[in-house]
């Protein structure tokens, strides 16, 4: 039995995963604190940007990256154009990658989603030591990163929930 290819609407596949990352980063921007911490900070939106990369790129997920890492901007404070740049920083290189990483195992795509991520954070850390004119702290960026990283899963299901719409995994 052939696979079938599923028409690939632009609104489920960049407008949805795009409203639910900026949901959940704005549902624990919240000042909630668990056993007195904070919660985590990750940069949700490498989720959706590791899976548009590794199925059918276009402009579209580039232009949502601009706009939700604006998003961001204004959500953390940070100035405008940090994360935009910082997560589109990462999402060309996969981009280059994408016929390299078709077909890798999960443990393979989950180490490349960390350098991914580890692209995003450090572009993210020069423009802010670069712009304050002071290093931010490694240990908070290294939290970010490694509850960004433990997202994972999370782009597993959204490249397999849009797998058929790419002839390369069929």
């Amino acid at each position: 039995m052939t696979a079938v290819a599923r028409p690939l609407r632009v609104s489920r596949w960049v407008g949805g995963p795009l409203l639910a990352a900026l949901a959940v980063s704005l549902l624990l921007a919240a000042p909630i604190r668990l056993v007195g911490l904070p919660l985590p900070e990750p940069v949700t939106l490498m989720v959706p940007a590791f899976a548009w990369a590794m199925i059918r790129p276009a402009a579209s997920p580039a232009l949502a990256l601009l706009l939700g890492g604006l998003v961001l901007d204004g959500l953390w404070g940070a100035p405008a154009g940090l994360w935009a740049i910082s997560l589109l920083a990462a999402y060309l290189p996969l981009l280059a990658l994408r016929n390299i990483l078709a077909g890798q195992s999960p443990v393979v795509l989950w180490v490349w989603y960390g350098l991914a991520c580890l692209m995003a954070q450090s572009v993210g850390w020069l423009i802010t030591a670069w712009i304050s004119g002071a290093p931010p702290s490694l240990a908070a960026a290294g939290l970010q990163w490694l509850a960004t990283v433990l997202l994972f899963p999370v782009a597993a299901l959204l490249i397999e929930h849009f797998r058929d719409a790419d002839v390369r995994f069929r």
